[in-house]
């Protein structure tokens, strides 16, 4: 059994980006895999601060917070899935903690991250959430991790609360990229 790590950068612990991954984690827990979901947005963060701590403080950021908790759950996991709403076409600021932060110490930490599987979603109004999920997808690829695709792109248009239930294009992406989460872990064993 693999784990499956969704870390939602949305302060919306219920909102449109939690039930984009928990679709996702849905398919992945149907297969057999272990499933957790991370909320990290709405909780006090602040980003890299150059310090170069995590190069002496191995396998953990010298910014003692929530990012080395959520550090330690993406060292563990086998794939990790990365939710962010689109906010002015650009991730939340947890998330982007999340990149920098635990890209730094897993490069200082034997590239922990290596071959594992990353993917992205995004939640957005109308125009914004490629740029979201690029962010995402080169945080994955400088991490030496695996991208599996979809039908589409990994989002969502939805706003405001439930709009993602009613974009039916969505979920089914949605759940397509949990079912190659699931391929991809299966041929990776």
């Amino acid at each position: 059994m693999s784990k499956v790590l969704a870390v939602n950068g949305s302060p919306r612990a219920g909102g449109n980006t939690a039930a984009m991954l928990k679709t996702v984690l849905a398919v992945c827990e149907k297969a057999g895999h272990e499933i957790e979901l991370y909320q990290a947005g709405g909780k006090p963060v602040r980003g890299c601060i150059a310090c170069g701590g995590c190069g002496t403080h191995i396998g953990r950021c010298a910014t003692d917070d929530w990012v080395n908790e959520i550090y330690k759950k993406m060292a563990e996991a086998d794939a990790i899935i990365l939710g962010s709403p689109t906010y002015f076409a650009d991730l939340t600021p947890e998330i982007k903690a999340v990149i920098d932060r635990t890209g730094f110490v897993s490069r200082r930490d034997k590239m922990k991250f290596s071959r594992k599987i990353g993917a992205g979603v995004a939640a957005v109004r109308r125009a914004g959430s490629i740029h979201v999920i690029d962010s995402i997808n080169h945080f994955f690829l400088i991490n030496d991790m695996i991208i599996p695709g979809s039908s589409y792109w990994g989002m969502s248009l939805a706003r405001d609360l439930g709009e993602y239930e009613k974009d039916e294009e969505g979920m089914e992406t949605m759940k397509r990229l949990g079912e190659n989460v699931v391929w991809l872990l299966e041929k990776l064993k």
